[in-house]
């Protein structure tokens, strides 16, 4: 993907997210509220305190959540066989002043300990984790092998690659470790709906 499409996609996806939404949207009532055309300026106004109330409410978004949620059930830690875990990248930060735990973010880190734990329950395994550096100078999939190296699991059992900017790459990244051979996909449970579609 190149660098203009790559930005093109995250500044999209932004504004299709609530906050981007209501950005946008706020932002379009505002112009009207300045060129004095008062009814489009209410209705775009009141929309976009519609959206951020909308998604406040917990009975909507834990709906509309829940929809993604509820798609996979819980991982059966008894499941024998597999021979690849692959931990989906987030993001971090490289902040000296924080410990580990809290430069990785909360996303991040439930990915990397479920991972972990399928690790230690899955005899032969190995972890696979990816994503780019972002803003920083380290990349989250090395992040995620720091935490990991802490956990107590062996360098030798995690592949670590850097450069898989999003989840399409992640996939073509993984396609070419373990063929077609099954393999545990671990991310967070809002996201995985995507990312099996993306992964077959």
């Amino acid at each position: 993907m190149t660098e203009i499409g790559f930005l093109l996609k995250k500044t999209i996806a932004y504004f299709v997210e609530p906050f981007g939404m209501f950005i946008a949207i706020f932002t379009i009532g505002m112009y009207f509220l300045l060129r004095n055309k008062n009814s489009f300026a209410k209705l775009f106004l009141s929309l976009s305190f519609l959206v951020v109330f909308l998604y406040s409410y917990p009975p909507f978004s834990n709906y509309l959540v829940s929809n993604l949620e509820n798609q996979y059930p819980k991982y059966d830690y008894m499941n024998k066989g597999i021979r690849y875990i692959h931990v989906l990248g987030s993001g971090h930060n490289t902040d000296p002043d924080q410990p580990l735990s809290s430069q990785i973010c909360w996303a991040s880190t439930k990915r990397d300990l479920e991972g972990i734990i399928i690790h230690f329950n899955t005899d032969g395994s190995k972890l696979i984790f990816t994503g780019y550096e972002g803003s920083t100078n380290i990349a989250t999939a090395k992040m995620n092998e720091k935490l990991a190296l802490a956990l107590g699991v062996k360098k030798e059992n995690m592949i670590i690659n850097g450069l898989p900017k999003d989840t399409k790459e992640e996939a073509l990244f993984t396609k070419t470790i373990v063929g077609s051979e099954p393999f545990v996909l671990v991310t967070s449970a809002t996201h995985m709906p995507r990312s099996m579609m993306l992964f077959k």
